[in-house]
Parts: structure tokens; C-alpha cells; sequence
């Protein structure tokens, strides 16, 4: 880069060489699948990247009209299992970056 000193040019190259590295990974990241479960799977969230629900499975077995609680509870620890999930998968292949700022 003409006018910078040796090592701002090569610190800019860097910088940007990590910011593509970060937007390709933020981009995996995004266009990834997650399924968050609950009580062996009788409850199945799944999640895009983006934190966006794309689909709910319950079975049958697990719909009782007289404890609706129960379900309600199910759908719970499924999402939050799938939050936990896109949290723990972000911070792997983003935190990298984070640290070094």
C-alpha cells in the first residue's frame, strides 16, 4: 500500500486476510443446522445458524391434553439445547478472532 511504512502495509494484509477468514466462517456458521432435543428426542428443535426455527417434531407419545406443562417444558429444554448448541459452534469458530482484538 503505497505511503505506509513496511509493517502497517503487512498489518493491513493481515487484517484483512482475517476479516475474510471470519466473514467465511460466520457464513458456515449461518448456513449450518442444529437440532436441539429434549427427553431422548421425543422433542426436536432445529435451528439455522441464525438462531431462526425451522422445524418443531413432538411425538405423539409426549402430548398429553391433561399436562400441557409437561410439553411446554419439553419445547424449552429442546430450544435451549439448540441455543446451546449455535453458542458453542460460534465460539469455536468465531471466538478465535475475538481474542485477538
Amino acid at each position: 500500500m503505497p505511503g505506509m511504512p513496511g509493517n502497517m502495509a503487512g498489518m493491513m494484509k493481515q487484517v484483512q486476510k482475517m476479516q475474510k477468514e471470519m466473514e467465511a466462517s460466520q457464513k458456515e456458521l449461518d448456513e449450518s443446522t442444529f437440532v436441539g432435543k429434549a427427553s431422548d428426542g421425543l422433542v426436536e428443535v432445529t435451528f439455522t445458524g441464525k438462531h431462526v426455527v425451522t422445524d418443531i417434531k413432538v411425538d405423539p407419545k409426549v402430548i398429553d391434553p391433561e399436562d400441557p406443562d409437561m410439553l411446554q417444558d419439553l419445547l424449552i429444554m429442546a430450544i435451549n439445547d439448540g441455543e446451546e448448541q449455535i453458542a458453542k459452534v460460534t465460539e469455536q469458530k468465531l471466538g478465535k478472532y475475538a481474542k485477538g482484538l
